[in-house]
């Protein structure tokens, strides 16, 4: 589990880079270090809207993860996605060849 959150703050750096965005460069974004990631791909950098949760405790003794999974979380926010509409084109050709066919029976 370690190597895989590992992996995915490497992404998440990667992905919310302030100098980056700023000068719209391109940068590698390492997806294929674990498994997580290449599942979490389409997610973290897609064209998708996504929502991080980070579960945080407000014992003492738990205090150090807690900073943790805040400091990853506030990295997170700093990822921006473009969401955009998916479009079936198989599912709009079955359209207009229903409405054709019901053009061509009148």
């Amino acid at each position: 589990i370690n190597e895989g959150l590992l992996a995915l703050g490497n992404v998440i750096n990667a992905l919310a880079d302030d100098q980056r965005l700023a000068k719209n460069e391109k940068v590698h974004v390492p997806y294929r270090q674990s498994k997580l990631t290449r599942l979490l791909q389409d997610a973290l950098g897609g064209n998708s809207q996504t929502l991080f949760l980070a579960c945080v405790s407000p014992s003492d003794t738990n205090a150090s993860e807690t900073l943790s999974t805040l400091q990853y979380a506030n990295r997170a926010r700093n990822i921006k996605n473009q969401p955009t509409k998916n479009v079936d084109g198989t599912a709009l050709e079955l359209q207009r060849l229903h409405a054709l066919t019901y053009v061509l029976e009148c």
